[in-house]
């Protein structure tokens, strides 16, 4: 990261950022080779409807048999290895769902997981 250099009142604390911000990029994951967990080639969505969660996760060069998915009702855990990437993440789901309603697709490198929303919910009386 650099910018033009020239006669600026500034040119100190530029440098500074930029010092900071090189140092963070060279240790943060995904950015200094390591192929461990979802790296800047990985994207994980998110969508939620009335009715269901879905989860869609890019996992380029892994096979089917591959993957494993779980949940417990409020995470789901994704792992994933191929032969040269290993994935492993957990998502926080936007609210609870029934984990055995979980369905999960392969295709094309992306995994699209669906969850019915859990619609458990109780009327308390009041007395």
């Amino acid at each position: 990261m650099r910018r033009d250099d020239r006669d600026d009142p500034f040119d100190d604390i530029f440098r500074e950022i930029e010092r900071m911000m090189d140092d963070m990029m060279d240790g943060a994951s995904g950015f200094d080779g390591d192929q461990s967990g979802f790296s800047t080639d990985t994207h994980v969505d998110v969508h939620e409807t009335d009715d269901e969660v879905r989860v869609i996760a890019d996992l380029p060069g892994v096979e089917k048999d591959d993957i494993s998915v779980q949940c417990d009702g409020e995470q789901v855990t994704i792992s994933a290895h191929g032969e040269t990437r290993e994935y492993d993440e957990r998502i926080t789901l936007p609210g609870p769902v029934d984990p055995r309603s979980g369905s999960a697709s392969y295709n094309n490198g992306i995994l699209e997981i669906t969850f019915e929303r859990d619609g458990e919910s109780t009327n308390i009386d009041v007395e």
